[in-house]
């Protein structure tokens, strides 16, 4: 699992290479929840996915991600929101390994 670095922002985008994939990741607010953009080598991956504790983002292999996404509350179990994204809301890369080699 690698800790992917954010800021405590309603939105932003990430530019990051994850397992070799050049990414760039989305997250905003709604009034609705936190919610993931996910492009790979400028393809969309994934479109709107709302962002809940230690639920994974991507889900599918089919999708072509190597790995998956989630969020991970270090004080309980709620989902993330501002204030607290990469602090109480650690956003997460994980790697094939840490899906028991799904993903």
């Amino acid at each position: 699992m690698q800790t992917i670095p954010i800021t405590d922002t309603y939105s932003q985008q990430l530019s990051i290479t994850l397992a070799g994939q050049a990414c760039t990741i989305n997250l905003y607010q709604k009034s609705t929840g936190f919610y993931c953009d996910l492009y790979v080598d400028n393809t969309l991956i994934i479109g709107g996915v709302i962002c809940q504790n230690l639920n994974k983002i991507v889900r599918n292999t089919y999708l072509g991600f190597v790995g998956d996404l989630c969020f991970q509350d270090t004080e309980g179990a709620s989902d993330p929101s501002s204030p607290g994204l990469g602090t109480r809301f650690i956003f997460c890369y994980l790697e094939v390994s840490d899906l028991g080699g799904a993903g």
